[in-house]
């Protein structure tokens, strides 16, 4: 694993999901173009829970098990998240964008402060569970990755907004989507 490519895309990310959330409105940041679509806003708020209770709390947790880490939580679980139930339960679609956005980005901030401050990390650390074993690298590449599957959403959703913008224009001249 290149640690500092990785870190990098994280950093680049978070900047593509700024950019890809520019000219949102409130109103716009609530649409969904279909019901099983979650809307801009949703989006928001999921990536502002994940940053603070999944990838980050969990990534620790994994380093934390390290016997250079000085702290031992091998025998400690898990603490449960539920990424699709939290959409309804914190009804997120209710939320203040500029609120939500700027959440996120202050968690982000948190987070790339404290991968930059990791040390020596062992990425080869391996947590176990009765839900199976996790590398700290395999959940550090998994962050980068979720940041992709919702660069493409937000990018689905900005596509879906432009449709619906230009009508009565077409916009297949543009190519395949």
């Amino acid at each position: 694993m290149r640690y500092e490519i990785l870190y990098q895309e994280l950093t680049h990310s978070t900047e593509m999901i700024r950019a890809l959330l520019a000219g949102i409105s409130q109103e716009e940041a609530r649409l969904k173009p279909n019901r099983k679509s979650w809307s801009v806003l949703e989006v928001v708020c999921h990536l502002y829970d994940e940053e603070r209770e999944d990838f980050r709390e969990h990534l620790d947790f994994i380093i934390s098990t390290s016997p250079n880490a000085g702290l031992h939580r091998q025998h400690e679980e898990w603490h449960p998240i539920a990424p699709q139930a939290w959409v309804k339960l914190r009804k997120y679609n209710e939320q203040d964008l500029g609120k939500m956005k700027a959440k996120f980005f202050r968690e982000r901030t948190k987070s790339l402060a404290w991968l930059k401050g990791l040390k020596n990390a062992d990425w080869n650390i391996t947590y176990k569970s009765k839900f199976g074993s996790m590398r700290a690298g395999d959940m550090f590449a998994s962050w980068v990755a979720h940041d992709n599957l919702h660069i493409r959403q937000l990018v689905e959703l900005r596509r879906a907004r432009i449709e619906k913008v230009t009508k009565p224009y077409k916009i297949r001249y543009a190519g395949e989507w």
